[in-house]
């Protein structure tokens, strides 16, 4: 019994090889040869600055990663609410598959939130949970290739939302806001003007966010770009690269915020009044006698 399982996986295997092996033959011989209608370069500019393909959305020019953020927010927000109606009433004492997936993601969230916040965590959640969902939804958007037709007549993929600066610039202020606002709610003036002391922290988040989602994005591109290096080895380098990224910077988010937060929303020792007394020589008569 034993044998003929071990010759039926070797069989299964051996047929998936040869069928991929087909494939990549097919693909080779049958691969058209025409010209790329932009060059590497202005591929790698592109990616950056998103200058040359442009999409028109309601009669505007605009970026194809705006595109590709209405569509996540769109995708994120139908699926909440189907979560809320129909499957959170449903939730067990005994948690299912998909209970289970939730509810270790929510505490996962929750968790980090208690360990780096420990005044008002619950507010701090569940923004990072809201915050590192896009995040990872919106990285491994591209990995779908939703084609868009640019303004020029050219096909081009949807990128990933935060690979444009003007997004991540968003994300990052956003998250100030939270801290800053957290800061002078929660601990008053003096709260909130040590968060404004750390003027470069929306800045710094903002650019670390979109530099690591661009690398990964931009040596994507540059092996899609080259034919000798379109087979196979796309797939292994898009799908690892972006799932990498995705997961890293939602973790890096949530972290750095929470721990900002933390810092704004704690309590700080009022300062003891020292009553200064003028006459000191009558003290000091006092405690000779």
């Amino acid at each position: 019994m034993a044998e003929k399982t071990g010759n039926g996986r070797r069989i299964f295997l051996a047929a998936w090889l040869v069928m991929i092996a087909v494939l990549l033959v097919g693909i080779i011989i049958l691969w058209p040869p025409g010209e790329k209608h932009e060059t590497i370069k202005e591929l790698m500019l592109d990616g950056v600055l998103h200058e040359s393909n442009k999409i028109s959305f309601l009669g505007l020019e605009v970026n194809p990663a705006l595109i590709s953020a209405y569509i996540v927010t769109a995708i994120l927000l139908f699926v909440a609410v189907l979560i809320r109606i129909f499957a959170i009433p449903r939730f067990k004492l005994v948690p299912g598959g998909f209970q289970s997936v939730i509810e270790k993601l929510v505490e996962f969230f929750e968790n980090m939130a208690n360990k780096n916040s420990h005044h008002r965590p619950r507010f701090v959640g569940a923004y990072i949970f809201s915050a590192g969902v896009y995040i990872f939804f919106s990285t491994i958007f591209e990995l779908f290739g939703v084609q868009a037709i640019t303004t020029q007549g050219h096909s081009v993929a949807l990128p990933a939302p935060i690979t444009d600066i003007n997004a991540a610039i968003a994300m990052g202020f956003m998250s100030y806001g939270v801290i800053l606002g957290a800061g002078f709610l929660c601990s008053g003036i003096r709260g909130g003007l040590s968060v404004l002391k750390d003027f470069s922290l929306p800045i710094s988040m903002s650019f670390r966010l979109f530099g690591a989602l661009l690398s990964g994005l931009l040596v994507t591109e540059l092996v899609y770009y080259y034919t000798a290096l379109s087979f196979v080895l796309p797939v292994a380098v898009g799908v690892v690269f972006t799932l990498l990224h995705a997961v890293i910077q939602t973790y890096v988010l949530a972290t750095l915020v929470s721990i900002f937060y933390g810092e704004a929303v704690e309590p700080r020792p009022k300062k003891q009044k020292v009553k200064k007394i003028k006459n000191q020589d009558k003290i000091k008569r006092k405690n000779e006698k």
